[in-house]
């Protein structure tokens, strides 16, 4: 009798274990998208590739933007293009420029170039800089 039980046991220990590990199993199986195969709409694009850059480099492994600590906080697609132009102006030998930008209190963009604020892109210091900044809104733009 109580070799008949210490088999039934076994049998119900070996049986929870495989329920564990099959329930295991089909937890990394998330599928975001509904019954489709089809991506949803946030998952059709990667963050640009200077983010993609940025966040490894800071071994942070691929993240929707790239916010270091110091920084101001901006909203993601102001990080993304940061990044865009910080790439644009790190390539530059003759960089002169610290760049930052941050959302401002009543929600719009604040630029700070050299620990300046400037409030619109057309107020920057140099027509260079103008241009870079352009640049990574146009590339940002088309990424999408």
């Amino acid at each position: 009798m109580a070799m008949t039980i210490m088999i039934l046991g076994g049998v119900v220990i070996l049986v929870l274990v495989g329920l564990l590990a099959f329930m295991f199993m089909r937890a990394n199986e998330v599928n975001l998208t509904g019954k489709t195969n089809e991506k949803p709409v946030w998952m059709h694009s990667l963050p640009p590739q200077e983010t993609i850059d940025a966040t490894l480099a800071d071994n942070e492994g691929v993240t929707s933007f790239d916010h270091d600590a110091g920084e101001k906080l901006a909203a993601p697609f102001a990080e993304q293009i940061e990044d865009i132009l910080r790439a644009k102006l790190e390539s530059d030998p003759f960089n002169k420029f610290n760049i930052d930008l941050g959302t401002a209190k009543d929600g719009s963009l604040d630029i700070w170039v050299n620990g300046k604020k400037y409030a619109s892109v057309d107020e920057l210091p140099d027509e260079g800089l103008k241009r870079a900044f352009q640049d990574a809104v146009n590339k940002w733009n088309n990424s999408k």
